[in-house]
Parts: structure tokens; sequence; C-alpha cells
């Protein structure tokens, strides 16, 4: 799966302008060492192959717990406490502390599976790994001819999600930033590309997908990253955030169906119990054993290396035919499947992600929050009076937050 690409400048037009920011440049390795990170990233991952899913995932998890408590990473979980906080109001502060914390393992074990998908993932062999949920008319939209975006974000594990179907017969493009390593972005084309999943690099998006989408093709996004000043600002978790136009643009000129969907890990670590107090009994044990295939090494495996695919939500030109913003529509809608998404595991979502970091113009202004923005947001047929409320104080506070500095 890749994130979208920035809306090119003709859909940006009437953005309202911001005067742009200082970036630093992140130093990166030196062309003369890349090869040798190539092999370090090879061998690593030859390891984990070896030692197999359950060592590989047990070491990367404790790896990750004891990264995120480290005095150096003390702002981003921090962050990820606070965004917690937030979306889950009524949790006390240990849980929400604990789902921090867990949000790391999380991202280390992510490590893990990457470097064992492409060989356990194989076109026989993914049945035994991944469990096929409700997937709506999702499958039957992709059969369908007519073009496809496939939309979901920083939870579960979005890159099984778009392998998975491409092992199923379901051929995949998904939108993707270069790896600055090209030995490494080579060897991730080389890998992908096995399973029917072609990426698609998102600095020449803009010549490919129109001819994709006009084929009837699936294309994937990452779509919950934040967009910067001149995105289009929609709820998400009842706070203002900054979402790609590109989706919904590219959704309405070739009445694309969205199809919303993740892969969330079932068994292993949230399903032995891993997971602090209320987290782990959100969770029922999950064995999944196969008759004949029943040797210890296949049984821990299978628990630990486990997953499930659903669709969140899916919908097309006739939902939004008719709406007074259907860029708006369509865009909010997306998010919110994917508050749906990370609802479901949240302790499967990277928090501390800056999805929150742009504000919307009424704040970046310290004006009053818009009326007709208000409306939009309103006639949301998921949005009810508390919500609009919610949205509204947090704009406020966050409005203040600004001009304090």
């Amino acid at each position: 799966m890749g994130e979208p690409q920035p809306v090119p400048p003709s859909a940006a037009a009437s953005a309202p302008a911001a005067p742009p920011k200082p970036q630093r440049r992140k130093k990166g390795l030196p062309t003369w060492a890349h090869p040798l990170a190539f092999a370090a990233v090879r061998l690593g991952a030859g390891l984990v192959n070896i030692a197999g899913p359950e060592p590989a995932m047990r070491f990367l998890r404790r790896t990750g717990g004891l990264y995120s408590a480290l005095p150096l990473n003390r702002r981003r979980l921090q962050r990820a406490i606070d965004n917690i906080a937030w979306c889950f109001p009524t949790w006390p502060a240990p849980l929400v502390r604990d789902y921090a914390l867990e949000s790391y393992r999380h991202l280390f074990c992510l490590g893990a599976e990457v470097m064992l998908t492409q060989r356990l993932l194989s076109a026989d062999g993914y049945a035994r790994y991944v469990e096929i949920g409700d997937l709506g008319d999702g499958l039957t939209q992709m059969c369908s001819g007519k073009p496809v975006l496939l939309i979901t974000g920083h939870c579960g594990n979005w890159e099984l999600l778009g392998t998975t179907l491409s092992a199923l017969g379901f051929p995949m493009h998904a939108l993707y930033r270069p790896l600055d390593m090209a030995p490494l972005d080579a060897w991730m084309h080389e890998t992908r590309s096995r399973r029917g999943l072609t990426l698609v690099d998102k600095f020449g998006a803009a010549e490919v997908l129109p001819k994709l989408l006009e084929d009837g093709q699936a294309v994937g996004f990452i779509a919950d990253q934040n967009a910067g000043d001149r995105g289009l600002f929609v709820p998400f978790f009842n706070r203002m955030a900054s979402a790609y136009k590109t989706i919904g643009l590219l959704a309405m000129k070739y009445g694309a169906t969205v199809v919303c969907g993740h892969a969330r890990r079932l068994s292993g670590l949230s399903a032995r119990g891993l997971l602090p107090g209320a987290v782990a009994g959100a969770y029922a044990p999950h064995a999944f054993l196969h008759p004949g295939r029943s040797t210890e090494r296949e049984a821990r495996e299978a628990q630990m290396f486990r997953y499930r695919i659903e669709i969140v939500d899916s919908f097309g030109p006739e939902d939004w035919a008719g709406k007074p913003d259907p860029l708006f529509y369509i865009t909010a809608r997306y998010r919110r499947a994917i508050e749906i998404m990370v609802r479901r595991a949240p302790e499967q979502y990277l928090w501390m992600h800056r999805y929150w970091k742009s504000r919307p113009p009424h704040e970046r202004k310290g004006s009053p929050f818009p009326g007709q923005l208000k409306e939009k947001i309103a006639s949301l047929p998921w949005i009810d009076e508390d919500d609009v409320q919610q949205i509204v104080e947090r704009s406020e506070r966050d409005s203040r937050a600004l001009r304090a500095g």
C-alpha cells in the first residue's frame, strides 16, 4: 500500500495561501554506504526468516518496548499518549500509557512481519496465516472492471493487505514514496511484484494513475497522513485533520468505487494475553491448526502470524451524487472508515505520527469556527450534535494553543 500524492497545482489553486516554511534537510547515508546498509538489511531479513515468526516477533516486540521508554523517544511517546487520550477520553491514564507503549511494540513487530510476508504468504500458503473476514461487496467491486480506490491507514499490517489481495488474484497497484537507498528500493520492487503487487512512484503518479483507473484497475493508498496546511480539513476522531484531496478528486473524475479495509493481527501477541489489562480482555485466544500439520513449530507460527482482512466501508458515485460538496463527503467518509479500523484494534495503530499537525485556516488566523464548515460537518450522516459541539470546542482549543505559541 502507499500514500497519496500531493494535489496537483490546478486542484489546489483555490486553497488559502500560506508562507513556505523552511524545511530542514534530513541527513541520509552517503551513497557509498548504501551497499553495506543493504547487505545489513538482507542479513537481518535472513535471520528473521531463519528464526521464524514466533522468536523474531517476540524479540522485536521486546526491542520495541525498550526503545519506547528511552529518553530520546520521550517526545514521541508523549505525543502518542496525548493522541490516545483525546481519541479515548474515558480511558484512565495508566491504560492510555499502556496502549502508547503497545503501539511501539506493534511497530517493531511490523518489521519482522514485512520480512516474513514474502516467504509465508505464497500463492498456496496465505490461507494458513490470513483469515478472510467480512468483505461486503468490496471484492465484487474489484471484479467489476470498474476503477477502485483501496483505502487503509497506519493500522494493522497495511502491506499484508495488498499482498494478500494480490495472492487472491486481484492485481494491485500501490502508491508509495521511493526509498532513499536505491538497492533496497529495487529489492522491494522485485519482491512485491512476485505476488502481483505493483508499486507506483508517487512522484510520477500523475502520469500513471489516470491510465490505471481508465483501465478499471485497483489502486491502493495509505490515507491517514497529515496533508499539510493546504489539505482538506475533515473530522478525524472529532478533531479537524488535514487530508489529501487526491483520492476524492480521482474518485469523482473516474467514477471510482472507494473500498476501505485493513489487515488486523488476530493471534499471537494480543490473543496470548500479552497486552495489559482491558486490552488483553478485548481479544480471545485464536488457535489455528491445520489437520495433518500439527507440528509444534507450525502450530506456533500459525498462532503468532495470524491476521484477518476486513472491508469496513465501500461507496461509489451514487453515494456522493447530489451532495452539496462531494469532495468533502468522500474525504470525510474514508477518514471515518479509518477511524473505525483504529477503534477495532487501537494497539495496532501508529499513534506517534503527527496526524493532526496541520491546522485549518480559521485556527491559524484565530477566527471563529466557520459557519459553512460547521454545516458541512453537521450534514454528514454519521455526525450528531454532540460530535459537532466536540469538534468546535477542540478547534477553539487548538486555535488558542497556536496563538500561545
